[in-house]
């Protein structure tokens, strides 16, 4: 596995987790739908501008995907608190490491920080025509920043400072809520039968 094949399996819709990369294949049902944002053509609607004026006092910075105790902290808060009924709860060390990381991707942690505080994670994955967000983690206590809404925003930015067309957000299903976020960055293009349509 290398950039570029990783890159050819991420337009066929596949992601990764740790060292493998998958693609649901379920008998009589295609609910997982991947999405991408083209973000030349992206433009944020009035939430998201609030979203992005809200959170204009964050740093940002890049950080190597090794292990930091302060991030698993967070991390084991924001599972704790936020997935508790899912079936990354409850979260380990172990469990960080091999669901964020891989040796052969080129992954980043970008740390999201209010003063010296550390308030969210989003972890990406570099590929040779945009950014994978493979996961984002942030301060339960935090909520009225939107911060996952803003983590989205800020990687569509970087994705466009580092001269890429794309950012993968992974799958959209229609009827899951929790995914609803997703679709309400548009333009957003969905692969349907292997083909990468704008959403109407």
């Amino acid at each position: 596995m290398d950039r570029r094949l990783y890159t050819e399996l991420s337009d066929l819709g596949f992601r990764r987790s740790g060292n493998y990369v998958y693609r649901p294949h379920c008998s009589h049902c295609n609910a997982c739908v991947p999405v991408r944002i083209p973000v030349a053509r992206f433009e944020p609607n009035r939430q998201q501008q609030r979203v992005w004026k809200r959170n204009a006092d964050l740093t940002v910075t890049v950080m190597a995907p090794t292990f930091q105790e302060e991030h698993y902290a967070l991390y084991a808060r924001y599972i704790n608190e936020r997935h508790s009924d899912g079936d990354m709860y409850p979260p380990s060390v172990e469990q960080f490491n091999s669901f964020l990381t891989s040796e052969w991707s080129d992954t980043r942690f970008y740390e999201f920080r209010a003063g010296d505080k550390l308030v969210a994670v989003a972890v990406c994955d570099l590929l040779e025509e945009g950014l994978s967000a493979v996961y984002t983690f942030f301060d339960p206590d935090e909520a009225q920043r939107s911060l996952g809404a803003y983590a989205i925003l800020w990687e569509i930015e970087e994705t466009r400072r580092l001269g890429l067309g794309s950012l993968y957000l992974g799958y959209w299903i229609k009827n899951c809520q929790k995914m609803n976020y997703k679709i309400a960055y548009r333009p957003i293009e969905l692969l349907i039968n292997n083909e990468w349509l704008s959403a109407r």
